[in-house]
């Protein structure tokens, strides 16, 4: 049986399987991109629920983990060699799991590369963007009169949602066939128009492709499973 007593997260979210991959989140859309890689991979995990409302990303275990504070982040068990790994960044552990599984990131090398790009820009431009105008159009800073802030989170959601809708244009997914770029993407565009209450906001009935595109993805098995993973009672 593996030993994680080395990770001090394990003390407040002991692991009731060690031998399993453990999940520390919660289902918001930067959280599911993990939990939806692990049950699209079919790898053995064990997932504990982090409660970012009541801080406790905060706290000295988690931060042991991930010294940004943020979820997702892993321990596997089984990493590199045969010994733990930890691991946090939403992007670095889907990349992580589809080398460890070969599976939703092509072998060769270009169209590899090619796929890391799209997932870079969901992390540098789509999720940050769409997220701002979460907390214009939803959250406190729906109470600021300058409309101005949210206005420019619009324009550029806009524009984000037009290069997804033109990469879409002849593919069923973003490189062709579903890989670690599309499930990277898909909480954000759900949250976004559902959410965030933003769909009219960013004219998303009047784009040609992305809204296929998430009806393909949400009817996806491991998807539906993962958007609930780990979800507050």
């Amino acid at each position: 049986m593996a030993d994680l007593s080395a990770f001090p997260i394990t003390q407040r979210w002991p692991a009731q399987h060690p031998d399993r991959l453990q999940l520390y989140s919660l289902n918001t859309p930067n959280g599911v991109k993990a939990s939806i890689m692990l049950e699209e991979t079919g790898l053995p995990y064990e997932a504990h629920l982090v409660d970012i409302t009541k801080n406790e990303t905060w706290g000295p275990e988690f931060l042991s983990l991930n010294p940004n504070g943020k979820i997702p982040a892993i321990i596997d068990p089984d990493g590199p060699g045969g010994k733990p790994l930890a691991l946090f960044e939403s992007g670095a552990i889907l990349f992580y799991l589809a080398e460890k599984t070969g599976q939703f990131l092509p072998a060769d090398p270009a169209r590899r590369y090619e796929t890391l790009q799209w997932v870079m820009f969901q992390m540098g431009g789509m999720g940050p963007i769409f997220g701002q105008v979460g907390y214009f159009n939803k959250f406190a800073g729906k109470a600021i009169e300058d409309k101005r802030p949210l206005e420019r989170y619009v324009a550029e959601s806009k524009r984000v949602l037009g290069v997804l809708d033109g990469r879409l244009e002849g593919r069923d997914w973003v490189m062709d066939e579903y890989t670690i770029a599309d499930i990277s993407m898909l909480g954000w565009v759900r949250n976004l128009i559902g959410f965030y209450e933003a769909r009219d906001l960013v004219g998303f009935d009047t784009l040609t492709n992305v809204p296929a595109w998430l009806e393909r993805g949400l009817a996806r098995p491991a998807v539906q499973r993962g958007l609930e993973i780990p979800k507050k009672p």
